[in-house]
């Protein structure tokens, strides 16, 4: 099949061949033709796959020609990343048609996005947490909708989001086209389809989720403290390029980065506590070149869309297959190649049986020549529990040590307050028989002094 043979608009299909899509992947193949003649779809689909096209371009295709109202169509996402890449996917393959589209995210003000509502933006693209937040606000408008997009629902049920979005749901008209894509389908999802989806075209429902053919998969056996001076080896060696890295905690992706950097690696970071400009700054900066390394949490592992990205490193291994499934997915995109390395230690022994039976297939182990697994480690990315528990404990009996210290001067402080009360009152009482306390006595004799 050929996105000719769709019978797409013809500004579509030049925004396409501008984009290198030459022919449909699989998912798209599947989804297009019922999405397009306006039938409901759930589909299973995974990461890299070109599913975001796989509703793009219907969305796209049924808005163009049409009066432009209010907002026509609505996608929710799970992450900002993710939001923002889907927006992108509009913006590029919209590019030579009318069509807009805005995203309604967290992080930033609020203010563009209320004037994406008020001019009756064609698309938005939003989390659901955000968006809650301006259904408050009467300048929301959905009775125009006609396009509703879950994206990435498995993320949705991961990150707790399924009740926001039965929230939302209630602001929307009942008659519209509903687009539902899930790499998995545990029940709580089946269930959401249920309520959400009329009659819908189902695709690939029962395949096994594993990673897009292409990436070529490879375990790294190494202990815990040398993970980061194997990592840093492949990087001067130049067996890796540039890689897009995961870490099991925020402070292990701070830590690795600074070791990187410190190391001569240009390198950033993107998780949770870091701001949305600062996120979308270092993804910038990594898909243009300027940063060698990302490091990242799983928060990003379904937002983030790199072209030509080589290397995808599990710095730690994921505790879910299917997060393993979506950080891979990063690389060997819409069926490119790639590859991904996963390290290796022995404590994380049952999480990567879990992802082998996950995949059905064991994964090939991979001994770097010439790196000393036995060196000692020259750095820690981590403190261990032990180490942890005993500092916060010493800060906590400092901490209460210096409010005791506090108490004892504030104490201090009133006492002596109160006996030097009482004796300004005695002084005052004696400068007078001008008059009755301290500060009567003080003020008494002013005004005598006055009267003379």
């Amino acid at each position: 099949m050929s996105f000719t043979a769709l019978e797409l608009h013809p500004d579509i299909l030049r925004g396409l061949k501008e984009l290198g899509y030459a022919r449909p992947t699989r998912i798209q193949a599947d989804a297009l033709p019922p999405a397009l003649s306006g039938k409901d779809v759930l589909a299973c689909a995974s990461t890299g796959s070109g599913k975001t096209a796989a509703f793009v371009i219907p969305i796209v295709q049924k808005l163009i020609g049409k009066p432009r109202k209010r907002t026509r169509a609505l996608v929710l996402a799970p992450t900002r990343e993710l939001a923002a890449q889907i927006v992108e996917s509009f913006n590029t393959i919209a590019v030579h048609t009318p069509i807009t589209a805005a995203a309604v995210i967290g992080g930033v003000a609020m203010g563009p996005q209320e004037h994406a509502f008020r001019s009756g933006v064609d698309v938005i693209v939003a989390t659901p947490g955000r968006l809650l937040d301006h259904l408050r606000s009467p300048y929301v408008d959905f009775t125009s909708l006609e396009h509703l997009v879950l994206d990435e629902a498995d993320r949705m049920l991961d990150m707790g989001f399924l009740p926001e979005i039965r929230k939302i749901l209630r602001h929307l008209p009942v008659k519209r086209q509903t687009l539902f894509f899930s790499a998995t389908m545990p029940v709580p999802i089946r269930k959401l389809a249920e309520e959400m989806l009329h009659a819908p075209f189902t695709v690939n429902l029962e395949r096994t989720a594993t990673p897009a053919i292409g990436i070529t998969q490879a375990v790294y056996p190494v202990p815990q403290e040398l993970k980061s001076a194997l990592f840093l080896t492949l990087l001067e060696r130049g067996e890796i390029k540039e890689a897009l890295v995961f870490t099991r905690t925020k402070h292990r992706a701070n830590r690795l980065a600074e070791f990187l950097v410190k190391k001569g690696i240009s390198a950033e970071r993107i998780h949770g506590n870091r701001s949305q400009a600062q996120r979308t700054a270092a993804l910038a900066g990594f898909k243009s070149g300027k940063h060698r390394v990302l490091v990242a949490t799983d928060i990003a592992a379904r937002g983030i869309d790199v072209e030509e990205l080589g290397h995808v490193v599990n710095f730690d291994v994921p505790v879910a297959p299917e997060d393993y499934i979506h950080r891979v997915g990063r690389t060997g995109r819409a069926e490119a190649t790639g590859e991904a390395y996963t390290f290796f230690s022995p404590d994380e022994q049952g999480e990567l049986r879990a992802i082998e039976r996950a995949i059905n297939k064991q994964l090939p182990r991979v001994i770097v020549p010439g790196f000393a697994y036995d060196a000692k480690p020259t750095t820690q990315l981590e403190i261990p529990a032990r180490e942890r528990i005993a500092q916060i404990r010493a800060r906590k009996a400092e901490d209460r040590k210096r409010a005791a210290a506090n108490a004892e001067r504030r104490a201090a402080a009133q006492a002596g307050g109160r006996g030097n009360g009482t004796g300004g009152g005695g002084r005052g009482g004696s400068g007078g028989s001008h008059g009755g306390s301290g500060r009567g006595g003080r003020t008494g004799g002013g005004r005598s002094g006055g009267g003379r």
